[in-house]
């Protein structure tokens, strides 16, 4: 099912990583030295596709225990997904299910170890920027441009989960490692997170769906301008148009080939994972299933019953791809996640196997085609109410079309686009930085917990604590946010 395998490292496998005790202690005290390791061109390369493997972490399925085995990407759902309006735990139990009520504490081992994740991708790249000049003259552009927009990639994420965080750029050499536990205000992060993307956006082409490309680089960098206190949609909507421009990409006629045919037209950034292969697979989306109980815990994605509500009202042809209720089995309180089966198996009819489902081979979408058409409208939209700008409602117009709504819009307004972005992207992990960008965090989800029972607190709903374990480890130089 794959053509390639991100975790080539046949001695280094932990070659930015220290005894397990320091985590976020990048100093090689217990590895293969950096400097008789980075000897050739092909080390470097194998160094690039192993900061990939961080971003791809282990299955749960593998290493069970999480203190010594980061899952990457795989934990993403519970700290975004279930911290909106979209979806919850199937039961109370664990630390897993306190995401959803809004209860996460700065000893989670869930945020922990995603925390822990994005550090390790850093760390990654930047030991590859600081050995670049082994790397043949002709690749060392492309190869350090992979590492900054992977790098730049992983903070994204922490600076909008945690806020506040420490800003590593080279690899920390003994006696300066209060660098590792040094907040650093947003906007600094978010000033490090686009120069890297744009010496990406300058350096790379479009010859890769799995790893780093120019286009990923800039609709990354879209969603950045989109995200700053003060927004550049000006620069958001250009990056926008120029992906759009390319005609590289394109929406795949039958939205199930989106999750299904992998690496398809629509897809522009996805981290890979491998059928079968314990080292290569993924066990999210066995977690996702409840009823049929393929994954090791019960069911961590459930479909909310106003989500379930969008999807009849505005999906169109999405609907049966991405929920389920099992041929009427579940109401509108317990529909599951359809969108990720395990090897697209048809849940309905025919439960996917244990080893299938907890070995799943079903790539990550990082940015796909249709989120860019979205954020060109938003970008257009400029932070108003609407907009008519035919450009915008012709992108907005191509999302619907390919889900059968295909009555002509003459405006979009800031809530036909938030619903449109809720539907065509849910479970993608989008909703909780989307409410976010459109000022809506608070709104939806303190209606959302009225509803559900849950005690909402806006100061732990926007940011998570930083984990408890790297503000012990730092003997309190590293602070914690308000709320926790």
């Amino acid at each position: 099912m794959k053509h390639i395998k991100y975790f080539l490292f046949a001695i280094a496998v932990v070659f930015i990583t220290s005894c397990d005790d320091e985590f976020l202690n990048p100093l090689p005290d217990t590895v293969v030295a950096l400097d008789s390791y980075f000897a050739t061109d092909s080390d470097v390369l194998s160094g690039v596709i192993g900061i990939y493997d961080a971003l791809q972490g282990v299955n749960e399925s593998t290493e069970t225990n999480i203190g010594r085995a980061n899952r990457g990407v795989q934990f993403e759902h519970l700290l975004t997904e279930h911290r909106t309006d979209n979806t919850r735990n199937a039961t109370l139990e664990g630390s897993k299910s306190d995401f959803h009520r809004y209860i996460v504490e700065a000893v989670n081992v869930e945020s922990e170890d995603y925390y822990q994740s994005m550090y390790e991708v850093i760390f990654r790249a930047n030991n590859i920027l600081n050995y670049i000049d082994v790397a043949d003259e002709s690749n060392q552009a492309s190869y350090a441009a992979e590492a900054k927009f992977l790098r730049a990639y992983a903070y994204f994420k922490l600076v909008r989960l945690y806020g506040d965080v420490p800003l590593v750029t080279a690899p920390v050499n003994p006696g300066e490692e209060g660098a590792l536990f040094t907040r650093i205000p947003e906007a600094q992060v978010y000033e490090q997170i686009i120069l890297d993307l744009q010496e990406a956006v300058s350096v790379l082409d479009n010859s890769n769906k799995s790893r780093a490309s120019k286009a990923a680089a800039q609709g990354i960098l879209a969603k950045v301008y989109l995200s700053l206190e003060t927004p550049e949609y000006a620069l958001a909507e250009a990056l926008c148009e120029d992906i759009i421009a390319t005609g590289n990409y394109r929406l795949m006629p039958d939205f199930n080939d989106v999750f299904y045919s992998e690496l398809n037209d629509e897809i522009i950034f996805a981290i890979q994972y491998q059928a079968g292969n314990a080292e290569e697979s993924q066990g999210f989306s066995a977690e996702f299933t409840s009823s049929t109980r393929a994954g090791r815990d019960d069911g961590q994605n459930i479909v909310n019953a106003n989500l379930k509500a969008d999807f009849d009202a505005f999906g169109g042809s999405r609907t049966p791809v991405s929920i389920t209720d099992l041929n009427g089995v579940l109401d509108d309180t317990e529909n599951e996640v359809a969108k990720f089966l395990p090897e697209g198996s048809d849940i309905t009819t025919t439960p996917p196997s244990y080893g299938v489902g907890r070995n799943a081979g079903n790539d990550y979408i990082a940015l796909r085609y249709a989120d860019v058409l979205l954020m060109h409208v938003e970008a257009t939209m400029a932070g108003g109410p609407a907009t008519v700008d035919a450009a915008a409602i012709a992108s907005f117009q191509e999302v619907r079309d390919r889900a059968g709504l295909t009555t002509p819009v003459a405006s979009v307004t800031k809530e036909d686009l938030m619903v449109e972005r809720r539907v065509e992207l849910a479970f993608e992990n989008q909703r909780y930085f989307d409410l976010i960008r459109f000022g809506e965090l608070d709104n939806v989800l303190s209606a959302h917990s009225d509803e559900m029972g849950y005690v909402y607190d806006a100061r732990k709903a926007r940011y998570l604590p930083i984990p408890q374990r790297e503000i012990n480890l730092s003997g309190g130089l590293l602070t914690q946010n308000l709320g926790y």
